[in-house]
């Protein structure tokens, strides 16, 4: 038990710095850019520095809530602090698509105000990106993308950085070859469009979870025919199912038969079949 327990904390620990590796490595790549952005007079840099600089943000803000999230229950607290991390997404969801807002109405304001653009410096600035990106998005997932909703969406943003630094290095070698500044404006407003996208979907998901939307899995009516199909019930009043965090579903329970059922076999056929790892069951004999 010691052992399993040190080993975890290891883990544990490894990961919070990869974690801390990939948000230093990301501040010092925003202010790069920022800084190239300005010398090149290339907005589409700058606006992926700011998409780089909110990764480097909500990774920080995802570990302060995992770390929040693993204190145990207690007497005010009854269900635990799990729900900090769905809160960390939901915050950093609507950053994005402020700062994606802000990026496509920047890039309206610079086209209508045109300025010379430096494509070399572009070019360059952004290749640094690309590989730093392309580390971050390794060290990233090394820290459990997998196993979590703010790690994993932090990864899917670092590899859209990467995309995002490859958008860019495209643009500056137009401009170069072509002189098409309208290029930097496109590749502005592709990069906001995807920092948006990206957000909604992050709002959606972590909203479902706040509002104790049943997931997908757990439609009641479908919960209902299983149960049904599996055990001598003759109705079934209500079946409320909720996520309390992205990996935990709770449900409650009323149904009517005409004989007693061992609610701990209806509690481990509802965990196999649709992961609901707790439930508190009512039944009225009939």
């Amino acid at each position: 038990m010691g052992h399993g327990h040190h080993h975890h904390h290891d883990a544990e620990s490894k990961s919070t710095q990869q974690l801390l590796l990939a948000v230093l490595i990301n501040v010092l790549l925003t202010f790069a850019q920022i800084v190239g952005g300005l010398i090149s007079g290339s907005l589409s840099l700058i606006a992926d520095a700011l998409h780089n600089l909110s990764d480097a943000s909500s990774l920080f803000i995802a570990l302060i809530a995992r770390k929040i999230g693993a204190k145990p229950a207690n007497n005010r607290y009854q269900y635990g602090y799990k729900r900090a991390e769905i809160l960390a997404t939901l915050f950093n969801s609507l950053s994005l698509i402020v700062i994606g807002g802000y990026l496509v109405i920047e890039a309206i304001k610079s086209y209508l105000n045109p300025e010379p653009i430096d494509g070399w410096i572009v070019i360059w600035v952004a290749g640094l990106a690309l590989i730093i990106d392309l580390v971050t998005a390794f060290l990233t997932y090394r820290a459990g993308a997998n196993q979590s909703m703010n790690i994993r969406a932090a990864f899917i943003h670092n590899l859209s950085d990467a995309m995002a630094s490859v958008v860019v290095i495209i643009a500056g070698s137009l401009i170069i070859l072509y002189q098409w500044y309208i290029v930097d404006l496109i590749a502005t407003i592709l990069i906001s469009v995807y920092v948006i996208y990206h957000g909604v979907l992050l709002l959606i998901a972590s909203s479902k979870i706040l509002m104790q939307v049943a997931p997908s899995h757990c439609e009641s009516t479908h919960v209902s025919e299983q149960l049904i199909s599996a055990f001598p019930i003759s109705n079934i009043e209500y079946i409320k199912a909720w996520q309390l965090d992205e990996h935990t579903v709770h449900c409650e329970l009323k149904f009517y038969a005409h004989q007693t059922i061992d609610n701990n076999e209806i509690r481990q056929f509802l965990q196999d079949k649709f992961a609901i790892k707790a439930c508190t069951i009512e039944q009225v004999l009939v």
